[in-house]
């Protein structure tokens, strides 16, 4: 498996699937950029720390630039999980889907250049040589090309109905030439499109971050974010409670009751807490012991234990927020009978990012000892787990995903996670029947047939037990009373908008 990287985020539906041709207004019911009054500087507190120092292939980079309004590419996901423009005011699709042509719409990189075909051409081409791959193209086999001045034609190698929402994936951000360096990485001060501009990073504890007034989208009504990254969940909270941040995300669900309900936002999302095994390395190489685990874990203690109401337990990969998945599920295939563990040794790494990733263990830790398992538990920040974690050093992780994190679509996601080459596979799992009915489901370009042929892939890679979902989750976001217009994404890729303002 190549060495990969994190990137986070949900949606409430599965993004309908493009083809022909599209362009929509450049409206966005989350911000207002009619440039009315003038809004002070956002204070606002993350939970990830940069990995990369900020380049766009590694970890939660991407997604931080995205969140902070710094970076964006040729389209975005809207609320209803649709690619909708951005830097591409239209597209419309050529040889049967075989390519896409996106034209560009009047814009500048924030080092003043102008936002052209070929300095696009050259970014997404650039992101498609990074290795390993942004999962959104990990399967297919990007190129770019300008066509004149303002038009850029995209192919993934043959039809691909989901190229518009592949290019929604903040680590196909474009940047301006001078970003981009000859040892593969990608610096973004100053050199991306969003309505602020990265300006100052201090390591991997803070970043200050200045209005781009010549923003494509109008004028943002804050002059500035200065960001804090806080790993602590509680410390997060208390910064909230004492006025020191407006914006705090992923508040830990044991903190709301002490903050003001006014300044608690909670929103559905696809996220998922899951128990994955390794089953490459280890004691879960064994199916017998797998289905062991599985059998021993109560999710509902997960669900109602540790997210306290804010999350439900898991029915499979894809939760209740993603309405059409109920109807189509079937039940796991193939799976083995439970072998006694006989007081095998396994040790679980989780973060401490998320607080209830530790407690979860801990639940999962009691129960697994009581079906026989020795279990050590092995916590960190993400950052520092991360590395390990890839490098199979643990026999099983808890983690929580995003189901329409790269895409917004179901298939993508199955395709990174849980086939033989895929690229965030955190139970290295290959399977033969798993990979085949993934690229069965791959090659629907209708949505409901896309849908079915994905929930029978779920059902065959719950059949292995290299997975055990835990809860569905909600999202807990902290906005200060004295903030308007902040975003409540259920993708989580944005979290202030141009008329976001204190």
């Amino acid at each position: 498996m190549r060495s990969s990287r994190r990137r986070l985020i949900a949606g409430l539906l599965l993004a309908p699937l493009l083809s022909g041709c599209f362009a929509a207004s450049d409206d966005d019911s989350s911000s207002d950029s009619s440039g009315s009054g003038e809004g002070g500087r956002l204070r606002v507190a993350l939970a990830f720390q940069p990995t990369e120092n900020y380049s766009p292939y590694g970890g939660q980079d991407s997604f931080i630039l995205s969140r902070l309004g710094v970076s964006e590419g040729l389209a975005r996901l809207d609320a209803n999980g649709t690619a909708v423009p951005a830097l591409a005011e239209s597209w419309s699709s050529e040889q049967g889907g075989k390519s896409w042509v996106f034209t560009l719409r009047d814009a500048k990189f924030q080092d003043g250049s102008k936002v052209t075909a070929k300095a696009v051409a050259a970014a997404l081409t650039h992101a498609a040589a990074a290795d390993p791959a942004p999962p959104a193209i990990s399967d297919v086999k990007l190129t770019a090309e300008a066509v004149g001045d303002d038009q850029v034609k995209v192919g993934a190698g043959e039809a691909d109905p989901m190229l518009p929402l592949r290019l929604t994936n903040p680590s196909l951000a474009v940047f301006s030439p001078k970003a981009y360096g000859k040892d593969g990485k990608v610096n973004p001060v100053g050199t991306a499109t969003g309505p602020f501009e990265l300006t100052k990073t201090t390591g991997d504890t803070a970043a200050a971050l200045d209005r781009y007034d010549d923003y494509w989208g109008g004028r943002a009504q804050a002059s500035g974010i200065d960001v804090k990254f806080v790993s602590d969940g509680t410390a997060r909270a208390n910064a909230l409670r004492t006025g020191d941040v407006d914006i705090a995300e992923a508040l830990p669900v044991a903190q709301v009751a002490s903050l003001d309900k006014d300044t608690v936002h909670e929103i559905n999302t696809a996220r998922n807490s899951s128990l994955f095994l390794n089953t490459q390395k280890g004691v879960f190489t064994d199916a017998g012991l797998r289905a062991a685990a599985r059998e021993a874990i109560d999710t509902s203690a997960v669900a109602k234990g540790v997210y306290d109401g804010y999350a439900e337990p898991a029915k499979g990969l894809f939760g209740p927020a993603l309405t059409w998945a109920a109807g189509k599920r079937s039940e796991p295939t193939g799976r083995a009978k439970a072998t006694d563990p006989k007081g095998k040794s396994i040790t679980i790494a989780t973060y401490d990012d998320r607080p209830e990733l530790p407690e979860t263990a801990q639940v999962l830790q009691q129960q697994l000892q009581k079906a026989g398992f020795k279990v050590k538990l092995e916590v960190r920040t993400y950052a520092r787990l991360e590395s390990d974690l890839l490098a199979k050093k643990f026999d099983a992780a808890i983690s929580t995903r995003n189901m329409m994190l790269d895409t917004g679509d179901p298939v993508t996601v199955l395709a990174s996670d849980y086939t033989c080459d895929g690229s965030y596979n955190l139970s290295f799992l290959c399977d033969k029947k798993v990979d085949k009915l993934v690229a069965d489901a791959q090659a629907e370009s209708d949505p409901g047939k896309r849908q079915d042929a994905a929930m029978k892939a779920e059902a065959a890679i719950l059949g292995t037990d290299a997975v055990v979902p835990l809860a569905h989750l909600k999202a807990i976001v902290g906005i200060g009373t004295s903030v308007e217009g902040g975003v409540l994404d259920p993708y989580e890729r944005q979290l202030v908008g141009t008329g976001t303002r204190r």
